[in-house]
């Protein structure tokens, strides 16, 4: 199984930027009404325009704000202080600033964190990998393998 999250966006060639940008990822698809955003081979975000009703009728209504509400965009990045860097020359509003996940003590995931505002107000939450908050706590057992961008 692998995720394939979609947003309804304002403006998907603005979005679409803002988040190659931001995640240093690509465009699969580009246009005004729909864009795919990948990493390599792996999709890792679709947007589609509120208004634009393809086949399938309308995403979502545009009126309804805040977009997303109960929603985070989640992504595991490799590079999350030049992550940081890009959020902060994009002028994001920040949610919460960089902190360790969990705040103290052992367990978790022992990771960084950001929480950003996208354009459309989305919660984007940016983290470095499991157990890259210091260099000594790292988790007792892994389940399964880390994938390096994926949305939660």
């Amino acid at each position: 199984m692998r995720p394939q999250p979609l947003i309804a966006v304002t403006d998907v060639e603005a979005s679409s930027r803002w988040y190659q940008r931001l995640l240093g990822c690509q465009s699969a698809h580009g246009g005004a009404e729909y864009e795919r955003l990948v990493s390599g081979s792996t999709l890792i975000l679709q947007m589609h325009r509120f208004d634009v009703e393809h086949h399938h009728g309308a995403i979502g209504n545009p009126q309804d704000k805040p977009y997303g509400n109960g929603v985070l965009l989640w992504f595991e990045i490799d590079d999350f202080d030049a992550a940081v860097a890009r959020a902060n020359d994009l002028k994001a509003p920040i949610v919460l600033p960089r902190h360790r996940n969990p705040p103290d003590g052992d367990g978790g995931p022992n990771h960084w964190e950001i929480w950003l505002r996208d354009p459309d107000g989305y919660t984007v939450v940016l983290a470095s990998p499991d157990g890259t908050a210091d260099g000594t706590w790292r988790p007792t057992s892994v389940s399964q393998p880390s994938t390096r961008v994926a949305s939660r």
